[in-house]
């Protein structure tokens, strides 16, 4: 069973939405690694993920520390933050995907990756994005055939769309959305006493009204998505001066490093 596992990527790896920053982002890596530590007294956890990073700053910044950790297992989830740009080029963000897959792949370590949901199901505001994620998922499930790479493939399942697994922001996911990504990584790599309850749909609820829908893509909007735009417009990233909150191979109860 896997000993050493390494989570590279973005906010989503790092744990945004599942806790916070003054109490402690947990999130789906986290997650995943506890169900490892329970299989594996022997079993050392790190997370070099930080949020904003594009996919050229996660092979810049990530797949080095990662390789020289030696380890047995890494997740690579990155390229969304690429493909929510006005100007994107899907082919160079996949073969950027590729490059990291492929060198860890070719070091001994079991990789995971993941295709991504339907966004414009999460904020119909995105859907206009939509069609190159489509594309990218397409790409993606290419490279992990030609690699052997274990894939989550969260498109597929109408549950990882569903608004109550995200978070306020739509961006990120929160605990649940955390703790399915979760279940739906230990399924890929077929740990014990895993399976695909996970995928699963939420149990139906009343559709909101034409108002109420209305107004919360406006509060949306005005909370979240300008100050997300003002960023992009101002080439500033929600990651900058932060670092890597597990940058060494440890035991999981081992504390977080300060941010």
């Amino acid at each position: 069973m896997y000993a050493r596992y390494v989570a590279i990527g973005d906010s989503q790896t790092e744990g945004v939405g599942d806790g916070d920053d003054h109490s402690g982002l947990r999130g789906w890596a986290d997650r995943l690694a506890a169900r490892l530590a329970a299989l594996n007294p022997d079993f050392r956890y790190a997370n070099l993920a930080v949020r904003g990073k594009l996919i050229d700053q996660v092979h810049a910044e990530q797949l080095q520390p990662a390789l020289e950790l030696e380890p047995d297992l890494v997740t690579v989830v990155a390229g969304l933050n690429d493909m929510l740009r006005s100007e994107c080029d899907g082919e160079a963000i996949a073969a950027r995907l590729e490059q990291m897959i492929s060198a860890l792949t070719e070091a001994g370590a079991r990789v995971v990756t993941v295709t991504y949901p339907d966004i414009g199901q999460v904020a119909p505001m995105a859907r206009r994005w939509q069609p190159r994620i489509t594309e990218f998922n397409t790409r993606v499930r290419e490279i992990a055939a030609k690699h052997g790479t274990a894939l989550v493939e969260v498109d597929l399942h109408p549950v990882c769309a569903d608004r109550r697994i995200w978070s306020t922001d739509r961006l990120h996911l929160n605990s649940d959305g955390h703790a399915l990504l979760a279940a739906a990584t230990a399924s890929a790599l077929e740990l014990p006493d895993s399976d695909t309850s996970w995928s699963e749909p939420l149990p139906t609820r009343p559709e909101p009204g034409f108002l109420r829908s209305a107004w919360e893509e406006v509060r949306w909007a005005a909370v979240f998505l300008v100050p997300w735009v003002w960023r992009r417009l101002t080439g500033r990233s929600s990651g900058d001066g932060r670092t890597a909150k597990r940058p060494q191979l440890a035991p999981l109860s081992q504390p977080t490093t300060s941010r």
